[in-house]
């Protein structure tokens, strides 16, 4: 599945590719997000209703995305395209440049993560794109409480 999405969705683009979408995200006129959904046969994601009717009208697939938070957001956009709510680190993307990541041994990143984390984690990742480099460090917990409400969400309104 492939989505373009509009400026005003940057966080939950960065969450989607972390959940294994394919995602093209950047700040650009609405013509230019209706071109590439065209053009790329892209599922289109915006915030702004015009420019979901405009993609409609055209005979794109677009959705509206609605929610207060990023949970409220992802579980949306789940129950829309039936996206699981699980990162899988086998097929996640890298939320900065949307490239794949790869596993890659500790010695890979010795001199290129902090001491610390180097020292308290035996699990990192590549981005093959931008170079970055991604272990489960501290902020792990927040993304897991995220994704279990968003996952909470979607039980509620399903039922």
């Amino acid at each position: 599945m492939k989505f373009v999405v509009d400026e005003m969705l940057g966080r939950s683009a960065r969450w989607l590719r972390l959940l294994g979408c394919e995602v093209k995200y950047f700040k650009a006129s609405d013509d230019k997000y209706l071109e590439i959904a065209e053009k790329e046969d892209r599922i289109l994601l915006t915030r702004d209703l015009e420019l979901f009717h405009r993609a409609k009208s055209r005979g794109l697939e677009a959705f509206y995305v609605e929610g207060e938070d990023e949970a409220e957001k992802l579980a949306n956009i789940s129950r829309r395209f039936n996206i699981k709510l699980e990162i899988n680190t086998l097929v996640s993307r890298c939320p900065k440049c949307n490239s794949i990541i790869k596993r890659v041994g500790k010695v890979v990143v010795l001199n290129n993560v902090p001491k610390r984390a180097f020292e308290h984690y035996d699990e990192f990742w590549l981005c093959l794109g931008c170079g970055k480099i991604y272990w489960q460090g501290g902020h792990w917990k927040k993304i897991n409480e995220t994704l279990a409400r968003a996952q909470e969400l979607l039980k509620t309104k399903m039922s």
